[in-house]
């Protein structure tokens, strides 16, 4: 090991020290990261940094400030409405449509706000014998952790896919949307088979939530657009997904088109320069950008193939590809669950899984797809704000969270690794 290779794996340690210290905020981590390997002279400002002008990165912003549009649209507001009036319903039958719905809204709204609304809907539901509150809150809470499955939020995932795998070495970096969305409809239907088993394992009881958690969800209403606004919007984000799943095809261009289809919403005042310039400049993209130029360092200096070629002779050389997907999906999630830190896991252990992969002759797509999605599959454990808040509006103890959490864990990890390596072949 070079001194190099000694420096930059001491920065790398002390970024994941601060991620999951949490003491720090969210996206400054691997921007400090970067300064120190430019001070120890172990990267240049150009590697360093150079996540700021990847393309994907650029793409993965614009994207953002669409979505964004989109969520004062019309559209979101009848399905918020429509959530709030089937969550009011019981029976078996109506759990089944409340879960497909989720599923599906998963989709179009997602993040943090997406599941805050989905619980705490949940959580007004009167006690209902046929259809208890707590048989209910946790799987509808879970539920919106799994979409991705149609290609409108596939775009940005298979965006961070792709700067996994450049940033690592590999030169072929084209990860199809449709693709990726056939392995995420395959976790979507585990967990919805899953949850029509495993609500049985649920306690049946009222909940008693604290009155302070449960947010009214009507109290802002959403800025009212002119239905031109509106069609404006619809047609932005159609042609940045048309052009996104042909994306290989297109070239450079079709990482361009997001922004021009800003620039178009912006200059019918559909989005204000405030709401562009926020979102380009949130901690999210902050930390992507950051955290790539941390992994170029890791790449160009040999510290990731060193690591990765261990791992593969520690492998074999018949080891399946299975099992590394399997393996390192595990090991990445499992990390993320009990420290928070999505985006740290996804980058320490994918640029490790595809230089193992690239050791072994394998092409690395799959796993970095896997990966991706294994960093945010962190909440069998009440760590992250998901699972917390599962906790706490239903009132359930740690093992009541683990009878479901658990296996839900287990099949969504098998089948996401078995997926990913039938669509994504080596």
């Amino acid at each position: 090991m070079t001194t190099q290779m000694i420096i930059t794996l001491i920065i790398v340690l002390i970024m994941i020290a601060m991620i999951i210290s949490d003491k720090f905020a969210f996206g400054a981590p691997p921007l400090i990261a970067c300064v120190l390997l430019v001070l120890t002279g172990v990267s240049t400002i150009q590697d360093a940094f150079g996540g700021f002008i990847d393309s994907n990165v650029v793409m993965i912003a614009c994207f953002m400030v669409i979505l964004g549009a989109f969520q004062k649209t019309t559209l979101i507001g009848k399905i918020k409405q429509g959530m709030n009036a089937m969550t009011t319903k019981g029976g078996f039958k109506n759990y089944i449509l409340m879960l497909l719905a989720v599923l599906l809204c998963a989709n179009l709204i997602s993040g943090t706000g997406f599941y805050v609304l989905v619980l705490t809907l949940a959580a007004t539901i009167p006690y209902n014998k046929k259809l208890p509150v707590s048989k209910i809150l946790m799987p509808l809470g879970f539920a919106t952790a799994y979409g991705g499955f149609i290609p409108i939020t596939a775009a940005v995932m298979t965006g961070i896919a792709a700067s996994v795998l450049e940033s690592s070495g590999f030169p072929q970096a084209n990860v199809s949307i449709l693709d990726y969305a056939v392995v995420r409809g395959a976790m979507a239907l585990a967990f919805f088979i899953w949850a029509l088993i495993g609500y049985r394992f649920l306690p049946d009881r009222p909940i008693a939530s604290d009155s302070n958690l449960i947010q009214k969800t009507d109290d802002e209403q959403a800025e009212t657009l002119p239905r031109w606004k509106e069609i404006c919007i619809y047609i932005a984000l159609g042609v940045t997904v048309i052009g996104l799943i042909f994306l290989s095809q297109l070239g450079d261009v079709g990482y361009i088109i997001p922004a021009a289809a800003v620039v178009f919403l912006f200059v019918t005042g559909c989005i204000s320069f405030k709401e562009t310039r926020e979102t380009l400049s949130s901690p999210l993209i902050l930390m992507l950008a950051g955290v790539i130029g941390v992994a170029n360092t890791m790449s160009s200096c040999g510290l990731t193939a060193l690591v990765g070629n261990a791992v593969a002779n520690a492998l074999g050389n018949n080891a399946s590809p299975f099992m590394i997907v399997l393996l390192f999906s595990a090991l990445t999630s499992i990390f993320a669950c009990f420290t928070g830190a999505s985006f740290g896991s996804l980058f320490i252990f994918a640029p490790i899984a595809i230089s193992a992969c690239m050791a072994m002759g394998y092409d690395p797509t799959g796993v970095a797809v896997a990966l991706t999605m294994s960093a945010w599959i962190n909440w069998f454990m009440p760590i992250d704000g998901l699972p917390a808040m599962i906790m706490g509006l239903g009132n359930y103890k740690l093992t009541e969270i683990w009878k479901f959490s658990i296996p839900l864990y287990i099949v969504t990890i098998i089948v996401m690794s078995a997926a990913t390596t039938l669509v994504f072949p080596v």
